[in-house]
């Protein structure tokens, strides 16, 4: 799978915003048959720093999702909100999901 993470500085004025700002987006990319999962969450330490992490089944998806109508909306109109050019990791594994934290593993409760 293709797995990114990729790290956006939003503009103060529009940082509680965010989630409806690139809400049209999210879901429309959550409803891409490649995509796996498309997750934002807010930094704890900087408010003004939202933490998307994304999967694509494969290349295909990706570019797919690249090449979609709602991403080059996106691309048109996120920009605007932004107080920097986003980070990015990206990078193709060998899995399809999450696997577990062994190290933390969580007794069975039944």
């Amino acid at each position: 799978m293709i797995f990114i993470t990729a790290k956006f500085r939003v503009l103060p004025e529009h940082a509680d915003r965010w989630p409806e700002i690139t809400a049209e987006f999210t879901e429309a990319t959550r409803a891409e048959p490649g995509c796996l999962w498309f997750d934002w969450s807010r930094s704890l330490d900087d408010p003004t720093e939202y933490v998307l992490v994304e999967a694509f089944r494969d290349d295909q998806a990706g570019a797919a999702h690249v090449g979609s109508a709602h991403f080059r909306q996106a691309r048109q109109t996120l920009p605007a909100h932004l107080a920097e050019t986003p980070r990015i990791v990206n990078t193709t594994i060998p899995q399809d999901g999450w696997s577990e934290l062994g190290e933390m593993a969580v007794p069975s409760r039944g």
